[in-house]
């Protein structure tokens, strides 16, 4: 199946509606998104339009979608993801270096700063992936995804999706500010992505 039938079917069975035009215009961006399920990278995924979405990547927990040859397959071959080790991280391995060689080749990633899928409704706090990123690429927009109702569709623990009605809500893009702090661009940026409600 093509990645477009893939992306067509997903926004089908969740109700997630199409994105008409990105937030951030041309070029690569970081799109960072509430973590609450394993549907959450293909729904942002499948809401981008055609040419956006064939040149970006999702983040993916490498012990995760990298435990079967099946789940590699899926993750890689048709979602083009970036799969991301979150034990025994080493420098040749480091998530920021992986994400940042998808940058540097001129794709655009979804990222979850949370950095594992969160049991309640609350956003977790973000851990610093975002901000070294934000740091070492500074003119590559941040886009923040507010995501609704994944977590009752494919909830943590679950296997089987339950039908709901979901949103991926797109916001204005940010930067790091001149001399903003680690904690006080992760604030910022955990209670913006909180605040979004501009519909897609």
């Amino acid at each position: 199946m093509s990645r477009r039938f893939i992306a067509w079917l997903v926004r089908l069975l969740t109700g997630v509606r199409l994105l008409a035009v990105p937030p951030h215009g041309s070029g690569p961006a970081i799109y960072f998104a509430n973590h609450a399920s394993h549907m959450d990278f293909v729904v942002v995924w499948s809401a981008l339009p055609d040419t956006v979405r064939e040149m970006t990547s999702p983040a993916a927990a490498e012990d995760y979608w990298g435990k079967t040859p099946l789940r590699r397959r899926i993750s890689c071959d048709l979602f083009q993801a970036i799969l991301i080790p979150r034990q025994d991280v080493k420098r040749h391995n480091n998530p920021v270096n992986l994400l940042g060689a998808g940058l540097e080749a001129g794709r655009s990633i979804i990222l979850f700063p949370e950095g594992t899928r969160s049991l309640t409704p609350e956003t977790a706090e973000f851990k610093s992936g975002l901000y070294h990123l934000a740091k070492r690429y500074p003119g590559i927009p941040l886009v923040p995804v507010h995501l609704e109702n994944l977590s009752r569709i494919l909830p943590k623990g679950s296997h089987l999706p339950v039908p709901l009605i979901a949103q991926a809500r797109f916001g204005d893009p940010i930067h790091l500010l001149d001399d903003e702090s680690k904690p006080e661009f992760l604030t910022r940026a955990r209670a913006i992505l909180v605040g979004v409600d501009a519909p897609v």
